[in-house]
């Protein structure tokens, strides 16, 4: 039976990773503000601002089987520069924007036999880091999100969390934008190397599988193992 995904985001960096790997027969559907480097057939794109825009239901089919929020945000600065604005823009984007677009799309969601969502965090919730603050604020609600909803939801969706370090994508690239922010960024890990948009888009195809069909719930860990191994010494 053809399965039919949303993404909001997924015109480039993670979101884009994952298309190439979901079912050849499936049907894909991105949200995003540009449409640049999508192709095939059985991709429809919709112009969408998660932060401006509503969600133009009418355009979605009566089902989705899997849904994916990739949108976020990287403001790494001391706790004692940021302003109040710089909290709420993180909320507004990490949390509300998936708030307001899953409400919307809870019936078609559970119009499917099992539908998948997939949601993205960060490892600095679980490992608290400097200059993490906003973000970390964020995607931690994020993940308390997800948990509730797996819970809610059951056993009509699934909710899973990704939980990634540091990965070379376009909304990091200016924490990895020369070999030696890369080498460090590598070392601080005890894989001694950064993710890839690969490494995460693999996890977040298996999620959306059948063969993740017992799993909901959980935060994951992809994180080169920064946050549960300690390899220093």
């Amino acid at each position: 039976m053809t399965k039919t995904y949303l993404f909001i985001g997924g015109s480039y960096g993670i979101g884009k990773e994952i298309l190439p790997l979901l079912p050849s027969d499936a049907k894909v559907i991105v949200a995003s503000r540009t449409r640049e480097g999508l192709e095939g057939e059985n991709i429809q794109h919709i112009p969408f601002d998660v932060l401006t825009d509503t969600l133009p239901i009418e355009q979605l089919p009566s089902q989705l089987d899997g849904f994916v929020y990739c949108p976020g945000s990287i403001n790494l600065r001391p706790f004692r520069g940021l302003k109040e604005e710089a909290f709420k823009n993180d909320f507004e984007i990490n949390v509300l924007g998936a708030v307001r677009t899953l409400q919307q799309i809870q019936p078609l969601l559970t119009a499917s036999e099992q539908a998948s969502v997939v949601l993205f965090s960060t490892v600095a919730v679980q490992t608290g880091m400097p200059f993490h603050a906003s973000v970390a604020a964020s995607k931690g609600a994020l993940e308390g999100l997800g948990r509730s909803l797996a819970a809610e939801w059951a056993p009509k969706v699934r909710v899973n969390v990704i939980a990634p370090s540091i990965t070379d994508t376009p909304l990091a690239n200016r924490f990895l934008n020369n070999d030696a922010k890369k080498e460090k960024a590598a070392l601080r890990h005890p894989l001694k190397r950064i993710g890839t948009t690969k490494d995460v888009a693999q996890l977040a195809a298996f999620l959306l599988s059948e063969n993740s069909s017992w799993m909901t719930g959980q935060v994951l860990g992809l994180d080169g193992g920064m946050s549960s191994l300690n390899v220093s010494g």
